[in-house]
C-alpha cells in the first residue's frame, strides 16, 4: 500500500471488554495507512464472520461513508472469516488482519538479507495453514476455490513447506556465522548488551546516549557511525534487524546491540521466525529491557508481563529494566509507577534517552551487573614480547597498575576469565622465548 491509503480499524474484544485501538492505529500509520474510521465490537467470536454479522454490516456502511481502501482488524482472522468479512465490503475493498499487517511493515523495513529471510519465513508459516485449508475444502467438497478462498493448487502446500525449509536453513548457518563472532568479539574482551522492549520505547534513543562514536559493522570493522544507524525516529519498528555499537560505561569494553521491537499478541510462530534475531538478545551477557515510562502503569505492566514471557523462556543473561522517558513524567508519578510495578521490575534504572538523564547511572549499572570480572598480576621480563603483552592487555581489559623495577615489569589489570587465561598463556610463551615469566593470581573477582 502507498502512503495516506485511507483504512478503517476494527477489533474485536470478549464480552465485558473494552478494545483498545490505539497499537493498531500506531501499526496502520507505521505502514502507511490513513486511519479514516473505527469499530468496534465486545461479544464472543462469531465463527463465520469473527464479529457479529450485524457489526459486519454496519463496519462495511462506515467503508462507504469513508471510502475506506482497506479494513484493518485487530485480531486474528480465520481465512473463512477474511472471505465472508470481505464479500460484505465494497469491491475492492482489502481485509488485512492484525499479523497481515505486521508482516507488511516488516517487509517494507526489512533491508539487510536476515532480516528479508526472517519477513520470508513468517509470511510462508502464515500462509501454511490458509493452503492446507484450501487442500482440506478442495478434497473434501471437490470444489477449487471454495468459499473464496482461492484456486486449490495441490502443489502449493508442499512448495510452502520446502521454502521453509530453504530458509530456516540459510537462517541457522546466519546464526552460526552469528554465534562464531560472538564469540569472537567476548575472546577479544568485549561484555555484550542487548536492548530489548517494546517498539518505540526509545532503544535507539538511548543507544546513541550509551555508543561511542563508533559503529561496528558486520565483519567487526569499526567506521564512522552513519546518520541512518540505530534511527530514533518516533515510529512503530524502525529497528527491524539488529546494530552493534561499541558503548561507553566505564572500565569494561561493551559492545550494544539495539534489536526488533516487541508488540503485544504476537503469535508463537511470528516469534520463532525472527528468533536468529532474538538470539542477539538470548545470548547476551546482559539484556536492558527498556520501558517507556510516560505510558499509564496497566499498559507498562501487560508489556512487562509480554516481554518477561519471551525473554525468561530462553534468556541466558541477567536482566536489568530500564524505565525510559523520565522526561515526560513527573517525579511523582515515577515514583507512584515504580512502586506499582516493584513485582515486577523490582530495581529499574530511571533515564531520559531523549535528554540523558541518569544515563550515566545506567552506565554504573551495566557495569555492575555484567558477568564478574578476575584480577590477576602477571610479572614479566623486559622485552619486546612482555611490551606487546602489556598493549595487549590494555586492548582486552582494564589495566589498574603497572610498574617497571629495571628488569621486570608487574602488570595488574582485570579481564573477562578467558581474557585472563588467555594472558596467562601469552606469559607462558615469553618464558618459553627464553625471558622467563611469573603470573601470579590473587584470586579476586571484581563485579
Amino acid at each position: 500500500m502507498s502512503d495516506g491509503t485511507p483504512a478503517v480499524i476494527a477489533k474485536r474484544v470478549d464480552a465485558g471488554e473494552s478494545a483498545d485501538l490505539s497499537e493498531i492505529t500506531d501499526l496502520a500509520h507505521a505502514a502507511g495507512y490513513e486511519v479514516v474510521g473505527e469499530l468496534s465490537q465486545s461479544r464472543e467470536e462469531d465463527a463465520a464472520f469473527h464479529f457479529g454479522e450485524g457489526k459486519v454490516d454496519e463496519l462495511t456502511a462506515l467503508v462507504v461513508d469513508t471510502g475506506a481502501a482497506a479494513v484493518i482488524v485487530d485480531n486474528s482472522l480465520g481465512p473463512y472469516q477474511t472471505y465472508n468479512i470481505g464479500g460484505k465490503l465494497p469491491e475492492g475493498v482489502e481485509v488485512i488482519d492484525r499479523f497481515t499487517l505486521i508482516l507488511e511493515i516488516f517487509g517494507q523495513r526489512a533491508n539487510a538479507r536476515k532480516a528479508q529471510l526472517q519477513v520470508e519465513l513468517a509470511e510462508l508459516r502464515y500462509e501454511l495453514p490458509r493452503a492446507e485449508a484450501k487442500a482440506s475444502l478442495a478434497k473434501r467438497d471437490e470444489r477449487p476455490g471454495f468459499m473464496g478462498l482461492g484456486e486449490y493448487d495441490e502443489s502449493r502446500e508442499q512448495d510452502i513447506k520446502a521454502q521453509i525449509s530453504r530458509i530456516k536453513n540459510e537462517l541457522d548457518s546466519i546464526a552460526d556465522k552469528e554465534e562464531t563472532r560472538r564469540e569472537q568479539r567476548r575472546e577479544s574482551g568485549f561484555d555484550l548488551v542487548a536492548l530489548a522492549g517494546y517498539t518505540n520505547a526509545g532503544k535507539s534513543t538511548l543507544m546513541r546516549r550509551l555508543a561511542e562514536d563508533l559503529e561496528v559493522g558486520e565483519n567487526d570493522d569499526l567506521h564512522p557511525d552513519l546518520d541512518p544507524t540505530a534511527e530514533s525516529e518516533d515510529r512503530l519498528f524502525t529497528t527491524l534487524g539488529t546494530t552493534t555499537r561499541r558503548a561507553e560505561t566505564g572500565t569494561r569494553d561493551v559492545l550494544l546491540t539495539d534489536t526488533v521491537g516487541f508488540v503485544s499478541d504476537l503469535p508463537h510462530w511470528l516469534v520463532e521466525s525472527f528468533k536468529s534475531t532474538l538470539d542477539s538478545v538470548y545470548r547476551a551477557d546482559l539484556v536492558l529491557l527498556v520501558v517507556d515510562a510516560s505510558e499509564p502503569v496497566e499498559e507498562m505492566r501487560d508489556k512487562l508481563v509480554t516481554c518477561h514471557d519471551t525473554l525468561y523462556e530462553r534468556n541466558e543473561a541477567p536482566i536489568v529494566t530500564v524505565l525510559n522517558k523520565i522526561d515526560l513524567v513527573d517525579p511523582d508519578e515515577l515514583e507512584r509507577k515504580t512502586d506499582a510495578l516493584r513485582a515486577l521490575a523490582p530495581n529499574p534504572v530511571v533515564v531520559s534517552g531523549l535528554t540523558g538523564e541518569n544515563v550515566s547511572g545506567l552506565a554504573d549499572r551495566i557495569e555492575d551487573e555484567l558477568p564478574d570480572w578476575r584480577e590477576e598480576r602477571l610479572l614479566l621480563p623486559m622485552s619486546d614480547d612482555s611490551m606487546s603483552l602489556v598493549s595487549w592487555l590494555y586492548d582486552h581489559g582494564h589495566v589498574e597498575n603497572e610498574e617497571y623495577d629495571g628488569e621486570n615489569v608487574l602488570v595488574e589489570f582485570e579481564a573477562r576469565p578467558a581474557i585472563v587465561e588467555k594472558a596467562r598463556a601469552k606469559a607462558a610463551d615469553v618464558r618459553t622465548g627464553g625471558a622467563g615469566a611469573e603470573a601470579e593470581t590473587d584470586g579476586g573477582r571484581r563485579n
